[in-house]
């Protein structure tokens, strides 16, 4: 099967080299442009895909956005059998979706109709779910909205990240893919339509959006952190000045207006509406991550300030 593979982060990763590993012929991998970096943006990072596509000799295309006549007439001459569709970053037009003989297919990290969207892995996390996983499905010209031919469940742990969920639904995903293509080889293959009442969204996270709220419950400041764990990073601002806190932990300390800083030992914890809550690394605006307690010396927190 001649595949053409759109992709662009760390999470396509697995499933680029999944279908390499297995013999897949990969025709091209379509990817976004190398990105600027550094506060000068003098020096340009290509997506993780293009890596392990040149690693492997496959033709790279790098469209600013996959439209227009050319682009359209450079896939078709590539004769391929099926587009993978793994977090490219654009959506595709349906001319483009019919180019391959079989249409394209999609790993969307979700339990499909559930999580359509740009952020289906923080909503995960952000909405308090006990499961999530991931489908594979035939695209169409909605947004997630074509039919299943797979799905495979996986728990999310009380405590988990969204970098760390992203990692195992990346794996989890490369292992749906092969699974799919061998049931589309096989002719055995049935898709499930979505039921549009069942959906639900995930949209892409704003800077609104990863503002801690700390007149809400312990439990749902602790998902915020969590969901936007490693990046984008919930922020909160003290005296003024931007920061990001993750590793949220059930605290202790004394009754307090939400955002107050209770106590500074053995870490950093803060009241919220419902309870405290201890937290394990922080990024100040401009800084790396540290640890809590190396800010704390080093910034001179005290009990008795308040995050805003």
């Amino acid at each position: 099967m001649r595949i053409i593979f759109f992709g662009t982060p760390e999470f396509a990763v697995p499933s680029l080299r999944a279908l390499l590993g297995e013999g897949f012929d990969v025709a091209a991998v379509v990817t976004q442009p190398d990105k600027p970096q550094g506060r000068s943006r003098s020096s340009v990072v290509p997506p993780p895909v293009k890596e392990v596509a040149l690693a492997d000799e496959i033709a790279v295309l790098q469209p600013e956005r996959p439209a227009g006549a050319d682009f359209l007439n450079t896939i078709r001459s590539l004769e391929p059998d099926l587009g993978v569709v793994v977090a490219y970053g654009h959506i595709l037009k349906p001319d483009l979706l019919a180019a391959p003989r079989l249409g394209m297919i999609n790993v969307h990290a979700s339990l499909l109709p559930k999580l359509r969207g740009a952020a289906p892995i923080q909503h995960a996390i952000l909405q308090g779910l006990d499961e999530t996983g991931v489908s594979i499905m035939q695209m169409d010209a909605g947004m997630d909205t074509g039919p299943v031919l797979l799905r495979v469940a996986t728990p999310i742990a009380s405590d988990e990240t969204a970098g760390e969920l992203t990692v195992r639904l990346a794996e989890l995903g490369a292992l749906a893919l092969i699974e799919a293509l061998e049931l589309m080889g096989s002719g055995v293959v049935e898709t499930e339509p979505q039921d549009p009442a069942e959906a639900t969204f995930a949209p892409k996270i704003t800077r609104d959006m990863a503002h801690i709220t700390w007149d809400a419950p312990a439990e749902q400041v602790a998902r915020i952190v969590r969901a936007l764990d490693a990046k984008p990073g919930a922020w909160t601002t003290l005296e003024g000045r931007e920061i990001k806190l993750f590793g949220p932990r059930p605290g202790t300390g004394n009754d307090a207006a939400p955002g107050t800083v209770v106590a500074t030992e053995p870490g950093l914890v803060v009241m919220t509406g419902t309870g405290t809550l201890e937290f394990a690394d922080v990024q100040p605006s401009g800084s790396n991550r540290m640890s809590a307690t190396s800010w704390i010396r080093g910034r001179g927190v005290r009990a008795g300030q308040r995050f805003a």
